[in-house]
């Protein structure tokens, strides 16, 4: 069964007396503790898929379902409570609080839902990822790959059902994107996270279960659905 899926999923931009479609009606659902990745080239509408089937934009027309759920009938305040507790981000830039230390950034989303950190789960995510060495230390005094790693700590601290990922490698270096990369489909396995990732690197793309190739605003072509049951 999907945990998330859409129908028809189009979104239109009027340019003049033209319209133009950056999702042109989508469908496709993603199986629990699943890895996916969306790839196709700048322009083709893969970053504009991963919006709106996350909700941080609205389609112009067709239906995103979470659980079964029409995310869309959500009014702001609900879809935001929504997003924040079962949906994860992580992006190319890595969006951290200067001010904050590695351990203040990653418990930032849980202080923000007024909710207390699960301990247990928190210490088996930074040891997934390897940051127990840059809980304390200021985004400015880490690599962008321990940057990028205590980003996704932070994705992870609500116990995200899904997490969407954009580009995260995209401001890497090789070895650091290849081991981010590593870390972010080991740790979707092993707490049986739904991992949607976007790219434009067929070698990230080939580390996934899954791969949806998006072309012009549509699926061009579709590998099959990942086995959430693969280490």
């Amino acid at each position: 069964m999907d945990i998330i899926r859409c129908e028809n999923l189009s979104k239109v931009y009027q340019s003049g007396e033209n319209k133009v479609y950056a999702l042109n009606d989508v469908s496709v659902g993603f199986r629990k503790g699943t890895f996916t990745a969306i790839v196709g080239p700048s322009g083709s509408g893969k970053s504009t898929f991963l919006h709106l089937l996350s909700g941080l934009d609205r389609p112009t027309g067709g239906k995103v379902y979470y659980q079964d759920n029409d995310l869309y009938q959500y009014g702001d305040n609900q879809l935001s409570v929504l997003r924040r507790r079962r949906f994860g981000f992580v992006f190319q830039s890595y969006n951290l609080v200067k001010e904050l230390t590695g351990m203040e950034n990653i418990l930032l989303p849980v202080m923000l839902d007024n909710r207390r950190p699960d301990k247990a789960y928190l210490d088996r995510v930074i040891e997934l990822l390897d940051i127990g060495d840059r809980l304390n230390h200021l985004p400015g005094a880490m690599s962008g790959g321990q940057q990028q790693r205590v980003s996704i700590a932070r994705a992870l601290a609500n116990k995200p059902a899904v997490l969407f990922a954009d580009e995260p490698t995209g401001n890497l270096d090789g070895r650091n994107g290849r081991e981010v990369l590593q870390l972010l489909r080991k740790t979707s396995y092993d707490l049986g996270i739904t991992l949607v990732l976007v790219t434009h690197d067929i070698h990230v793309a080939e580390q996934a279960g899954r791969m949806i190739y998006i072309e012009d605003g549509r699926i061009a072509r579709d590998s099959g659905a990942d086995d959430p049951d693969r280490q």
